[in-house]
């Protein structure tokens, strides 16, 4: 400072006075900062609660610490002692000593267990006191205030004509009445001519934009046409395609097929005809339904051949021993 200050002079009139140089304002914020967001830096109204103002014994005077860090060791210590302290306290209030919970049918009182007994109450006692004060007077209403009339009253006597003449001060009243009647006039003659013109420009650009529209209308109309067609110019060609590629497809499956069942249908249906699949119906028919037949037939009539054969040999033999039984009475 008294560097910037300049050689202090005395004037003529016996006046100290001193002049400092031109410096610039100093950078400052429009509004202050907010005390929450610094709380170091927080300004406290009372001093009490300011943790920089040292209360208590100064010989053990509390050091604030250069950064707003806490200790981290210290920190889990004391967050440590907290948890110890709400676990003892929750441990308390649950396993400690409480009264019994009461039979049915009846409920737990209070009782006193002090030496002297008390009687317990819940309405305050309180005492009526009656006190008599004098009446008091109404207060008068308040006269209204009339300043003190100072000075002195004078009178003129002023004749009719002597100090206006209305004729005469009347005409440039009346030049400014219809001067600014007829300027008003003619700014209103204006401002509508102005506003038809304007309404004529308005329904001009109303039409052109209306005219546009339509051409944008038909344009638009037009590409979504095309577009359309287009698309199902597209959708026809890619169709024709898959066709085109399926028929293609076909074809070739097709060859392919008949390349490979060239050789394999006749051992197929060689194997087939050998197994039995294919046969001609009037063989199988013989071979299942006539042939059986005839065996069965051909067996019946064996065994009747058969069984007669038997009975003549019989016969024969019963004639041939009856013939040696009376040949040989005879001898």
């Amino acid at each position: 400072m008294a560097a910037n200050l300049q050689a202090q002079h005395e004037t003529q009139s016996g006046v100290y006075t001193f002049s400092s140089r031109p410096r610039a304002v100093p950078n400052r914020p429009k509004y202050r900062a907010d005390p929450l967001l610094n709380e170091e830096e927080s300004s406290y109204g009372n001093i009490m609660y300011d943790r920089r103002v040292v209360r208590g014994n100064t010989y053990a005077q509390h050091i604030l610490p250069i950064t707003s860090q806490p200790d981290p060791v210290e920190f889990l210590r004391q967050q440590e002692v907290r948890r110890r302290a709400m676990s003892r306290k929750r441990m308390k209030e649950q396993f400690g000593p409480k009264t019994p919970e009461p039979l049915e049918g009846r409920k737990n009182i209070d009782l006193q267990t002090e030496m002297y007994l008390e009687e317990l109450s819940d309405r305050v006692e309180d005492v009526s006191v009656e006190c008599q004060t004098d009446m008091f007077l109404d207060k008068p209403a308040t006269p209204l205030f009339v300043p003190a009339k100072t000075g002195r009253d004078a009178a003129t006597q002023i004749e009719e004509g002597e100090l206006f003449d209305f004729d005469m001060e009347v005409r440039p009243v009346l030049q400014v009445l219809v001067g600014k009647t007829i300027e008003q006039a003619l700014l209103e003659v204006l401002e509508e001519e102005e506003l038809a013109n304007l309404r004529a420009q308005q329904q001009t650009f109303k039409e052109i934009r209306d005219a546009e529209l339509v051409e944008v209308q038909r344009l638009e109309e037009r590409e979504r046409r095309l577009r359309v067609e287009k698309e199902n110019r597209i959708k026809q060609q890619k169709a024709v395609l898959e066709k085109e590629k399926e028929t293609a497809d076909k074809i070739a499956a097709r060859a392919f097929a008949q390349q490979y069942l060239s050789d394999l249908l006749p051992s197929v249906y060689s194997n087939l005809r050998d197994c039995g699949y294919f046969y001609d119906p009037v063989q199988r028919d013989i071979e299942t339904e006539f042939l059986p037949w005839l065996m069965e037939e051909v067996s019946n009539t064996l065994e009747q051949r058969y069984v007669a054969r038997t009975v003549l040999d019989m016969l024969i033999q019963d004639v041939t021993n009856q013939r040696s039984e009376a040949f040989q009475m005879k001898e």
